[in-house]
């Protein structure tokens, strides 16, 4: 598998950037040493290059990972144990976590091992969770005195229920793959490492057509906080715009001459 390089601006040494396929593009947390936690460096890092691979046509499909031992052990927690109020704040986390949300490419997280606190959060940004074998979610937050504060009390109430959300937050218990998945905190588990079964489904994703991916994505954030015909009439607006792309006329038309289509987000 060929990969090539990146730059980040400037590329720092906690975060690797690579595309291994066509239209994919993987983010490597690489803190091994402190199991990948989220110092504010990082978070900025991460920040920064889900937003430059967002304006790049060339990306389709954006992976994150934290290789196959961890994904994100949590917050860095030497950079808070002093810290006052106003210094937590002045901090301004909210505007690297607001440059994941606000991504419109498919985002796939990749997680092996730990995903705890600020990286379970990390995790539950992406549009897809695949968790492998290892890998254990928590936000064990109020077992240091303090709760959660990058979605994790809103996104994981969303994703699995106010019950097993507090049955979580409330204990700091950690749930392994298979629990996750029951629980519907993750999209699937692989056998073993995460990682190759992200980069097939990115790769997937990959050769479908970026605007119907783009809407798709957008409806569905959008109208989960609305009412029902509301939302509807989100759908229905973005189904209408479509066709007024070239991507849907070679989809169809493909289909039709029983082809392979060629999607190129026009």
């Amino acid at each position: 598998m060929t990969v090539r390089d990146a730059t980040l601006c400037p590329p720092p040494p906690s975060l690797r950037l690579e595309h291994p396929l066509p239209g994919v593009a993987v983010l490597t947390l690489d803190r091994p040493a402190v199991r990948n936690a989220l110092d504010l460096a990082l978070r900025q890092a991460i920040a920064t290059a889900v937003q430059q691979l967002d304006e790049d046509p060339a990306v389709r499909v954006i992976v994150i990972t934290g290789g196959e031992r961890v994904f994100a052990a949590g917050a860095d927690l030497g950079e808070l144990v002093e810290a006052s109020p106003l210094q937590v704040q002045q901090r301004r986390v909210e505007r690297y976590w607001q440059a994941l949300a606000g991504c419109r490419k498919p985002l796939i997280a990749a997680v092996n091992g730990l995903a705890l606190g600020g990286g379970c959060e990390l995790a539950l940004h992406a549009d897809l969770i695949i968790a492998g074998s290892s890998a254990r979610f928590g936000q064990p937050e109020v077992r240091l005195g303090i709760m959660p504060g990058a979605g994790g009390t809103q996104r994981l109430v969303r994703a699995v229920g106010k019950y097993q959300a507090l049955r979580l937050l409330f204990t700091g218990c950690l749930v392994e793959s298979r629990e996750a998945l029951a629980m519907g905190l993750v999209s699937e588990v692989a056998e073993g490492d995460a990682l190759p079964r992200a980069l097939a489904l990115a790769e997937e994703i990959a050769g479908l057509p970026p605007l119907a991916l783009a809407q798709i994505k957008a409806v569905v954030n959008a109208g989960a906080d609305l009412p029902l015909e509301q939302a509807l009439l989100l759908e229905r607006q973005a189904f209408q715009l479509l066709f007024d792309s070239h991507d849907q006329k070679e989809g169809m038309r493909a289909f039709l001459d029983k082809r392979q289509p060629e999607y190129h987000g026009r």
